[in-house]
């Protein structure tokens, strides 16, 4: 999994499979979508204009936890 947040165009990409594979993108909203894959798993979460709706990203970034390394 990946989290990746680019504060120069305010938008925040939950990678949750690595690999490249091809996907039908479901809009949400105007600011959030969600890429499917086969099977339907969830591959990817994008979010625009981050910061206007989570509050405090561009302040306090983003915390991670209880993640697990092998």
């Amino acid at each position: 999994m990946k989290i990746r947040y680019d504060a120069e165009v305010d938008a925040l990409d939950i990678r949750l499979i690595d690999k490249k594979v091809e996907c039908e993108v479901i809009h949400l909203s105007d600011q959030v979508s969600v890429d499917i894959g086969p099977g339907g798993k969830v591959v990817a979460i994008e979010i625009l204009d981050a910061s206007e709706l989570i509050d405090g990203l561009k302040e306090k970034g983003i915390e991670i936890d209880n993640i697990v390394r092998k």
